[in-house]
């Protein structure tokens, strides 16, 4: 028997994306912080919490609400460090990170204030609102 996929143009990571986009406004289960920072723990870590003024090392996929993906090294073995608060990262991603602990998996939506850079790569819309999965891989 011959199986057809039925979604050809939907990654594994824009399918994750879409689908939890959509659990999440059905069962109402996204938090906001004072910012304007959407979120969900997709997955609990362990260990201590994450505090600004440390490294960490993280895995994140980032797309638009719509699914198509604009950065991931989530499928590598090369996770990006990051100093939290120290202006390397959006003001969303290090707003996320506060608190995370090794091996959580975050869902942010950030809107535009909290997604602003001095520069934006070609693909990405200085006025988008972001999905970004954000995955604890170690604290330094």
């Amino acid at each position: 028997m011959h199986r057809t996929n039925l979604f050809p143009l939907v990654s594994s990571t824009n399918f994750f994306v879409l689908a939890f986009l959509l659990l999440t406004c059905a069962t109402g289960k996204m938090h906001q912080s004072p910012s304007g920072l959407q979120y969900k723990i997709v997955k609990k870590g362990h260990g201590p919490q994450a505090k600004a003024g440390q490294d960490i090392l993280l895995f994140e996929t980032t797309s638009y609400r719509n699914g198509q993906v604009l950065y991931s090294n989530e499928n590598t073995t090369s996770p990006v460090k990051v100093l939290i608060g120290g202006n390397q990262a959006t003001k969303a991603v290090d707003e996320a990170l506060l608190g995370m602990q090794e091996g959580e998996i975050k869902l942010i939506v950030a809107p535009p204030h909290l997604v602003k850079r001095k520069e934006y790569p070609s693909n990405v819309h200085p006025d988008s609102t972001l999905v970004i999965k954000i995955i604890l891989h170690k604290i330094l």
